[in-house]
């Protein structure tokens, strides 16, 4: 089998695209989750805080130039070495929201395997059956 074949085999089994599919869904979630975090939770937690600014947070660890601005953009354009732990807070608690969400998700997904592995699983019908249930129905609409 040559290496083409074999990638071939490889890349249409179910399993490495459900992981592609995965990805891609995961990609896209995890910029929702982004703004959930950074639009909506973080102001509330820096209004609560007070009126905290997490994407700001930073410690300068260098010089800065005369005339450059004390913003992290301003001071990362102007080759500043900064330490910005505000994005860590933020990065971190869009962590934590995502590892909440997806337990959840997980959580759901096992209760409903659980159920449907609960279910009874019908046997399957043979041609044999099928004969006999057209007999009974046969016989009950002669009476």
């Amino acid at each position: 089998m040559s290496m083409m074949q074999e990638f071939k085999a490889f890349a249409i089994k179910g399993n490495v695209i459900d992981l592609a599919v995965g990805v891609i869904i995961g990609a896209a979630f995890g910029k929702i989750v982004d703004s959930v975090v950074t639009d909506l939770i973080m102001p509330i937690i820096g209004a609560v805080v007070g009126k905290l600014d997490f994407a700001n947070l930073f410690w300068v660890l260098g010089e800065v130039p005369f005339g450059v601005v004390r913003t992290l953009e301003s001071l990362k354009k102007a080759g500043v070495p900064v330490l910005a732990y505000g994005n860590f807070i933020t990065v971190s608690v869009n962590f934590a929201i995502l590892a909440f969400i997806i337990f959840f998700m997980v959580k759901q997904i096992n209760r409903l395997k659980k159920s449907h592995a609960q279910d009874p699983v019908p046997a399957a019908v043979t041609p044999e059956d099928v004969v006999l249930l057209r007999e009974i129905r046969d016989s009950l609409k002669r009476h």
